[in-house]
């Protein structure tokens, strides 16, 4: 078989490009040598519709060993009694969710994507917003989440979910305080994790298991595993929720979440992406793992005193996970502008609305800065400071592409030094 030069040259390529940049989208991190095998294996050959011991094909002894492996590691991790592993990104998790708890019109209360939630919580052009009758909670002018408006809202509104959970938000959560609000309105509460869902494991921040009824994640941001989804539950308990069910007898949400997933919304599992996830828990059941989600805090709040110290406007002023947000409409520099030159200096971020803001989505005022993949190549808390200040170079010489280039120069040197994985 001839090799297909023109693939493999643009996997090089980008290969090339990660290792000489500094990658800060804070939902991307790199996987490790076994993750990236698990995913490439024989494993993808095989179709196992169904789940363990319950396939329609046959040929899935081994794979069924692989998932339940998969399963009970995950289990073991979040310290959780449901786990599927089948959902192929979050956003198909939080779709099988919703399918098994709403019918088509019932009413979610979610965080505002402007303000720092995530297009599968009710956004307008997302199928949450188009099957559902979706409304909003959002920051205060200090940028934090108010709790008593959010309380008032879902008084008012009596929403079936309320969906907790966030793209860019920098505090942790009061899972307790939501849990008694979503109680005193009779609704499900839902936390989609995925981006803390690393720092979650390794006990660093809020547990939602002991008080949200049902959690998402994806498995490729500070969790550090391949490209895909999962529902968890802590403790399975009969869904009185769904007027689908009032009929007969009630069934479990671990029955329902199963149904949702399949048949309801994904058809054959990717086994060798939850082969790669089953590594990705088996690390993050490891000591050092906890090290290394320690240093992506750390790493984080170092940048944030860094980008203070230089006049940066930080939403929240403060960080408690992986990431900031950074308003720079004090700097004169829309969200755009900024992700662009950064990235002709091999920087890499991504332009993100800050709350309030004054420009289209297309444009944003802000951008998303994300410390878990910059962390798993090693970088400390010194050279965070190195990196804020070359973003600092690029975007007060933004019109100046020659320095930019002279900026990148630098950032590839100095990025060389550090491997792609380090444990």
């Amino acid at each position: 078989m001839n090799l297909d030069k023109e693939i493999f040259n643009l996997i090089e390529k980008e290969n090339t490009r990660q290792i000489n940049g500094v990658e800060l989208i804070a939902s991307e991190n790199f996987v490790s040598e076994q993750v990236k095998q698990a995913v490439g294996s024989c494993l993808t050959n095989k179709y196992a519709e169904g789940y363990p011991g319950k396939r329609y094909y046959g040929g899935c002894e081994i794979v069924d060993e692989v998932e339940t492996l998969a399963i009970d590691r995950a289990k073991k991790l979040f310290g959780v009694e449901y786990v599927n592993v089948q959902p192929h990104s979050g956003s198909q998790a939080n779709a099988a969710v919703m399918l098994a708890c709403l019918n088509a019109g019932d009413k979610i209360l979610g965080f505002d994507l402007s303000h720092g939630g995530h297009l599968t919580h009710g956004s307008p052009v997302n199928f949450s917003g188009i099957l559902y009758n979706a409304i909003f909670y959002g920051l205060n002018k200090e940028g934090n989440l108010d709790y008593d408006n959010i309380e008032n809202i879902a008084l008012k509104e009596k929403p079936k979910m309320i969906i907790c959970g966030a793209s860019a938000y920098t505090k942790d959560w009061d899972y307790e305080r939501l849990r008694n609000i979503a109680d005193k309105i009779g609704a499900l509460l839902l936390a989609d994790i995925s981006h803390p869902s690393g720092l979650i494991a390794s006990k660093l921040l809020n547990d939602p298991a002991k008080f949200c009824h049902i959690i998402t994640t994806t498995t490729h941001k500070t969790l550090r595993g391949p490209r895909g989804g999962m529902i968890m539950v802590g403790k399975d308990f009969e869904n009185p929720f769904n007027q689908k069910f009032k009929s007969g007898k009630l069934k479990s949400m671990s029955t329902l979440l199963n149904s949702a997933v399949f048949p309801g919304s994904q058809g054959g599992p990717l086994e060798h992406v939850i082969a790669a996830k089953a590594v990705a828990f088996k690390e993050a059941l490891d000591s050092r793992f906890v090290d290394y989600s320690k240093q992506v805090i750390a790493n984080a709040k170092t940048m944030v005193s860094e980008f203070i110290k230089l006049d940066y406007n930080v939403v929240s002023g403060e960080t408690m996970n992986h990431c900031m947000l950074i308003d720079l409409r004090s700097k004169n520099i829309n969200g755009k502008t900024a992700e662009d030159i950064l990235q002709a200096g091999d920087i890499t971020v991504n332009k993100n609305m800050v709350p309030f803001d004054t420009e289209s989505p297309f444009i944003t005022s802000g951008i998303r800065i994300g410390t878990p993949a910059i962390t798993t190549r090693g970088l400390n808390e010194n050279n965070c400071k190195k990196i804020v200040q070359f973003i600092d170079e690029i975007l007060t010489n933004v019109n100046n592409l020659d320095r930019v280039n002279e900026v990148k120069f630098d950032v590839n040197n100095y990025m060389r030094k550090f491997p792609m994985f380090k444990v």
